[in-house]
């Protein structure tokens, strides 16, 4: 059984019902099950417990692009050990981050959980990714949400799809740059069959408009997949 709720209330609760037409249901219904098939064929995937992120700068923005920080990022702390289920978890998130980047062709792309990290805070930490190296925590806080779409997207479960950054810079919206030559973003969330916000997926794109509703629909399938594959909190 799912952990994840249903196409029709995914798209109900991520403030998206507009795309509920039959061919973007049939689209989806498509992709989940190219999904399924892939993950029960993947042998395990080795698993990343560490990852380079970059050095922060003021304010904790990431403009310090291109500069790494000197340790890296390491998952055990706030996922609470490597255990064989965690390992699990991972291993499967590692496949369909390797799915998706086989199918979408986009420049990045993470999934992010929300968690504790071990100082109490609310965070979204990036559990898998493909693309260049970017922050492994999101304050969920309304503070932090002001200048970024993940946060908000974290906080709200309301999904986010940014075709053209310069225009959206342009109508006044506040953008989180780590990688400046973006010019594209999907954020939308990822909800337990209680409706409760679990995370998020980001992908990123170095070209405009290449979000389509095909490409949505790719990844609309890879949220409603990922709930069941998540750490245990």
């Amino acid at each position: 059984m799912s952990n994840s709720v249903s196409l029709t209330q995914y798209l109900q609760l991520s403030g998206l019902a507009e795309w509920a037409t039959p061919a973007f249901t049939a689209a989806v219904a498509e992709q989940q099950q190219a999904l399924q098939q892939y993950l029960q064929q993947a042998a395990d995937t080795a698993v990343n417990w560490q990852y380079q992120v970059p050095e922060l700068g003021e304010g904790g923005a990431c403009s310090l692009f291109g500069v790494l920080a000197a340790e890296p990022y390491d998952l055990t702390a706030i996922l609470g050990g490597q255990t064989a289920a965690n390992q699990q978890a991972l291993s499967k998130l590692s496949q369909i981050t390797a799915f998706y980047q086989q199918q979408a062709g986009v420049a990045w792309f993470g999934i992010y959980q929300a968690r504790q990290n071990p100082a109490g805070e609310a965070v979204l930490v990036k559990l898998s990714y493909f693309g260049a190296p970017s922050r492994a925590e999101f304050p969920l806080t309304a503070e932090f949400a002001a200048i970024s779409n993940n946060s908000t997207v974290g906080l709200s479960g309301k999904a986010r799809v940014i075709n053209s950054v310069a225009s959206y810079l342009q109508q006044g919206g506040e953008y989180y740059t780590c990688d400046p030559k973006v010019q594209a973003e999907a954020c939308l969330p990822l909800y337990a069959q209680s409706g409760r916000i679990l995370g998020i997926v980001d992908a990123e794109d170095f070209q405009p408009e290449v979000f389509n509703p095909q490409a949505l629909a790719l990844l609309v399938a890879v949220c409603l997949t990922i709930p069941d594959y998540l750490p245990a909190v």
